[in-house]
């Protein structure tokens, strides 16, 4: 007896051109070339919106915590803090408890994340218009699930 989530055809899900991580890097390469591409005039990288998008939404936010949301290493996200913190759009200090460090986005990252912000929508809009409401919306689900089972693996 098949189970819900069992596969009927192995051969499909094993050929290499069928690879999920192949495959999600393909469409993440070509999205993130498209989100840098609009956010240029304000100097900044998707990645970079990413983590301004997620400190104006939470506020002063743990190191470890923000690369929680990010689905991101340490190591990675304090390589992608660097530029922000040269630019003053962010600032990084300690809580109490010395061990926890914790990011805060500045006034002047608040301005330019403002100024991103039109811009990124823009391409958000764009992306999703071309698939379409009801597909944009399974992708997206999809994509959650995704990392979910990513995660868990």
């Amino acid at each position: 007896m098949k189970t819900k989530n069992q596969i009927s055809d192995p051969n499909i899900i094993t050929d290499v051109a069928s690879c999920t991580c192949a495959n999600l890097r393909k469409a993440a390469r070509v999205m993130t070339q498209r989100y840098n591409d609009a956010l240029r005039p304000v100097n900044l990288r998707s990645t970079q919106f990413s983590i301004l998008a997620n400190l104006a939404s939470h506020g002063d936010t743990p190191l470890t915590q923000l690369a929680e949301l990010l689905v991101m290493d340490r190591t990675t996200l304090t390589r992608n803090l660097k530029p922000l913190l040269r630019r003053g759009l962010i600032s990084s200090g300690h809580e109490e408890d010395q061990r926890v460090r914790k990011v805060s986005l500045t006034n002047e990252g608040r301005a330019v994340f403002e100024d991103a912000l039109p811009l990124w929508q823009e391409v958000q809009m764009e992306i999703a218009e071309s698939l379409g409401e009801r597909q944009w919306s399974e992708f997206m689900g999809n994509l959650k699930a995704v990392i979910s089972a990513a995660q868990k693996g």
